[in-house]
């Protein structure tokens, strides 16, 4: 928690839960990855956190953005930012989104399969194009499913498809899983684009770019390599698959743009036992899953957590959140260690909360209010 957020809470005392986020944290995350890949392009993951003070920030910034819908077009334009900055990264896109952020000036649209081209090509005549690959998301903490993405020979395919139906056939793209914490895995990735770069190239056809996706993480309970570390990792790998004639690159952070510049304060509302011989007290926050924590799910990310008796001894608890929803379990499989003196009332720190929290947050599910947010 920077001193910014702490002397937030004590002087403001919100309601909780809340989210707070640093502003200044952000800026610095953006430096440091435009000083790891000096030569790449960063298109914000808009998803991760649209906050207007975030993406207004990131504009004077000189950031582009990586939308997944065009409501979110519609939020960086209102930012400040042009459409040439914007790109629509998603591959499952209305017909009538396509139209629509072409009617807006975005140029570059993400597609991994034939229907989705046709779609760009119908509504996006002219469109600068890539094609995204699948990649196995190994070593990711949160790994992305076969739903995106396609195999080699049809991008080989797809992307010759793509002249034929009028379009700019500019890259590749990948995404190697988010909270990614092996710098390495760009190194398969990239050797795939690169062998798609030489296999399309003896046909004629000369692509210019490679967008290496997100991945980059934030620091929650295990250290994390640095920014610099990826870029170094990334450039001697494209340098191995592509030699002296290196692509135009993107890369489009989003939980490692803002994620630990965010905390979320929440209150204890309940410790319990389920029999007198439960070895294990349940904590119940008055925020869960379906107020913000929704990457719990399969206690795939561990937050850190603070509490006002931190020092004190601990033992195991289950963490759970307030809806009266069996599922609203955060922490189970693997309990989280808190202090036994731990009491109803307690405020607690949710840190590395900055991304994909607030937008996870639902709309009044049990009638509770969406997670507040406040940007300092």
């Amino acid at each position: 928690m920077t001193p910014k957020i702490s002397s937030f809470l004590n002087d403001a005392q919100p309601p909780t839960p809340c989210m707070v986020l640093d502003l200044d944290v952000v800026a610095d995350n953006y430096r440091c990855f435009s000083a790891a890949l000096p030569d790449s392009r960063i298109y914000y993951a808009v998803k991760a956190n649209p906050a207007p003070q975030i993406l207004e920030l990131l504009t004077q910034l000189g950031s582009c953005f990586d939308a997944a819908s065009v409501a979110e077009i519609e939020m960086v334009l209102r930012a400040g930012a042009d459409a040439a900055r914007i790109s629509y990264g998603n591959t499952i896109k209305k017909e009538s989104d396509v139209a629509r952020a072409h009617a807006l000036g975005v140029d570059l649209f993400a597609f991994d399969s034939e229907p989705e081209l046709e779609k760009i090509a119908r509504q996006a005549p002219g469109a600068r194009v890539f094609c995204r690959i699948l990649t196995s998301g190994e070593s990711a903490d949160w790994p992305l499913s076969r739903k995106f993405g396609c195999e080699e020979d049809m991008a080989e395919t797809l992307m010759l498809k793509a002249i034929e139906l009028g379009l700019d056939p500019y890259g590749i793209s990948f995404h190697v899983g988010s909270q990614q914490r092996d710098p390495g895995q760009w190194d398969t990735a990239l050797g795939t684009a690169g062998r798609l770069f030489r296999r399309l190239a003896e046909k004629g056809l000369q692509l210019r770019m490679v967008n290496l996706g997100g991945g980059f993480p934030t620091r929650y309970m295990k250290e994390i390599p640095t920014a610099e570390a990826y870029g170094q990792e990334i450039m001697e790998s494209l340098r191995r698959h592509f030699g002296n004639r290196l692509p135009d690159t993107i890369i489009e952070p989003g939980r490692g743009m803002v994620g630990n510049a965010g905390v979320i304060q929440s209150e204890v509302v309940l410790i319990s036992r389920k029999s007198e011989a439960d070895e294990r007290r349940w904590v119940y926050l008055d925020i869960g899953r379906f107020g913000g924590l929704a990457e719990t799910e399969g206690e795939a990310i561990r937050y850190p957590i603070a509490t006002p008796r931190d020092g004190e001894e601990v033992e195991p608890v289950v963490l759970a959140g307030p809806t009266c929803d069996s599922a609203d379990v955060m922490y189970e499989k693997v309990p989280y260690d808190l202090p036994i003196s731990l009491t109803i009332g307690d405020k607690i720190l949710i840190g590395a909360t900055g991304a994909y929290t607030t937008t996870y947050s639902s709309v009044a599910f049990n009638g509770f209010e969406p997670l507040a947010e406040h940007y300092i």
